[in-house]
């Protein structure tokens, strides 16, 4: 038996989350970023007059800021039980004339606490990217079926008529919320910035001598190098866990929409209207093997309640740090946002495969317009008989006596809705069955559903495709 078979690994990296997202939450990506930060430091030290960095240790650093002694930094931690002494020990073997000034003024969340903010703007982005393809391919699905009339559903009872396409605008709707949100939380992230032990900067004061514009320009500085538009004003030891629990709120309100497109789809597939992609060989069931089951949409489903059920934890942290920090919310958010990120990237993944593979049953739709669609047309159906001479009262109780005895006969087995035979056959009533199916064509009791399309593309959609083709056209990973 392989050893890679004896030990637990999280199906969130081994089935289902990308490369991409899983490499920017890696060892590797973590701890070159903590050597780019500390580099970022030195370089600010330097530049405001420490004689303590030295030029050729600055060098050493640039030289080993990717190649991590994974098995010395492990050694050092067995001994000192620090990750982050010890990879700055590590970091010192490996650049010997940087060793005295490495992480000076700094504590660890100097490392730590800029480096999740750095590693949760990039997942953003590459969250950004995975909505932007879904559009794309909702987008094209919505334009095909723009004005395939269908029934809507409101309490889960057939409603008056929408259309394909405008139900999956509805889906994109949800999706470009989400984007905005992201859009605003990324232009409003901070770095935490160099704040020192408790927030105070009283280290990198004394290494100034007391000068507090000095400090003021360091934390400038290396805001500036790691790419930051501004630091967090205050804090503690660490930035307000606030701050997580805002980014994993944009981050489960993608996930909440995903989960409705998953559901609006696996109840259509219940209804036979529309069906997820399906493989040649794929199997729906070990024991049915008819079966062809909405599995994607419902591993959509069970990713998103997953992420959903992370973010009131992300808020129960923040509430239980004490005055300007307490330690009990470390190990919870190395499991809590990275597995956020690593989750919504693969149901996103998944929502892409499902949209741009979704096949659709006209025949089927049709079907189940046409058994609900002659109760709605009762209102045009009633004016149209008095404009032939009859009565409004009476045509309004012949098409409530029929409309009854249609009903009770589809819920004992007939095939279809004769609600228009019916009316057709009843002399009383008095307009030509002809005539009144042409007065209950679907096409006529869809409003301005296939316009809305139209314009929701052109004027919502095109313009974000647009300043994100790459993203667009980002083949999804893994299904």
């Amino acid at each position: 038996m392989s050893a890679e078979h004896e030990r637990y690994d999280s199906p969130l990296a081994a089935r289902y989350a990308s490369p991409a997202m899983l490499a920017l939450w890696s060892p590797q990506r973590r701890h070159a970023l903590w050597r780019r930060l500390w580099l970022a430091l030195a370089e600010a030290e330097r530049e405001l007059g420490v004689a303590a960095v030295t030029d050729e240790g600055l060098a050493q650093m640039r030289a080993h800021l990717d190649d991590i002694d994974f098995a010395a930094a492990a050694a050092f931690e067995q001994r000192f039980r620090h990750d982050v002494m010890a990879h700055v020990h590590a970091f010192g073997e490996a650049a010997p004339a940087a060793r005295a000034f490495i992480h000076l003024g700094a504590t660890s969340a100097y490392v730590t606490d800029n480096a999740d903010l750095i590693l949760m703007r990039e997942g953003l982005g590459l969250l950004r990217g995975r909505i932007v393809g879904v559009l794309a391919a909702l987008a094209a699905f919505a334009a095909r079926w723009r004005a395939e009339p269908a029934l809507a559903y409101t309490h889960l009872q057939p409603a008056q008529l929408t259309t394909v396409g405008k139900r999956a605008t509805l889906w994109m709707q949800d999706l470009v919320l989400d984007l905005a949100d992201l859009d605003a939380r990324v232009a409003a992230l901070p770095l935490r910035g160099v704040k020192g032990t408790t927030g105070t900067q009283a280290s990198f004061l004394e290494l100034f001598g007391g000068d507090h514009a000095k400090v003021r320009r360091l934390e400038e500085l290396v805001v500036k190098k790691l790419g930051f538009a501004r630091a967090i004003p205050v804090s503690g030891q660490t930035y307000s866990r606030k701050v997580d629990a805002q980014v994993l709120g944009v981050v489960s309100g993608i996930a909440a929409s995903a989960a409705k497109f998953s559901a609006d789809v696996r109840m259509l597939q219940s209804f036979g209207e529309m069906e997820e992609p399906f493989e040649k060989e794929q199997i729906g069931s070990s024991a049915m093997a008819y079966k062809r089951n909405p599995m994607r949409s419902e591993r959509i489903a069970s990713l998103a309640r997953f992420v959903c059920s992370l973010e009131p934890n992300a808020n129960q942290t923040h509430s239980w740090q004490f005055f300007e920090r307490t330690l009990d919310d470390s190990a919870n958010r190395r499991l809590v946002i990275p597995e956020s990120f690593l989750a919504t990237d693969a149901l996103l993944i998944l929502q892409r495969n499902v949209a741009a593979g979704l096949e659709v049953h006209p025949a089927r739709i049709r079907r189940r317009v046409m058994e609900e669609l002659p109760f709605m047309a009762t209102e045009k159906l009633l004016v149209r008989a008095v404009r032939a001479g009859g009565d409004r009262q009476q045509a309004h109780e012949t098409i409530r006596r029929h409309s009854i005895e249609a009903a009770r006969a589809m819920k004992d087995g007939a095939e279809r809705n004769d609600l228009l035979e019916r009316l057709a056959g009843d002399r009383a009533f008095g307009v030509p069955l002809e005539e009144l199916r042409q007065l209950a064509e679907p096409a006529q009791f869809t409003g301005r559903s296939a316009q809305q399309v139209d314009e929701f593309l052109a004027d919502v959609i095109q313009p974000i495709l647009a300043a994100a083709p790459a993203a667009a056209d980002q083949e999804a990973l893994r299904v």
